[in-house]
């Protein structure tokens, strides 16, 4: 799986709080959504969210990774608009 595109993924439900939100909005199905956050959970050994049928919170790893993600990314997106 896409490592770049998991993060992407992950961040958009830490951002709506939901894997249905994002998996609506990435236009992506919600079992693809959670293919992507369970692959990078599998490549960091750490989950990064719990789950409840009504919530998504961010684990202590998983707020700690997403505080970096967001800088990584927005980097990215930034480089990608200038050229």
């Amino acid at each position: 799986m896409d490592t770049l595109a998991s993060m992407r993924v992950f961040r958009k439900v830490v951002e709506r709080e939901s894997f249905s939100v994002a998996a609506r909005q990435l236009g992506l199905s919600n079992a693809s959504v959670s293919k992507h956050v369970a692959a990078l959970e599998a490549r960091l050994g750490t989950p990064l969210l719990t789950r409840t049928t009504r919530r998504v919170n961010l684990t202590e790893s998983g707020r700690a990774y997403h505080d970096q993600l967001v800088r990584v990314l927005d980097e990215l997106d930034a480089i990608e608009q200038s050229t």
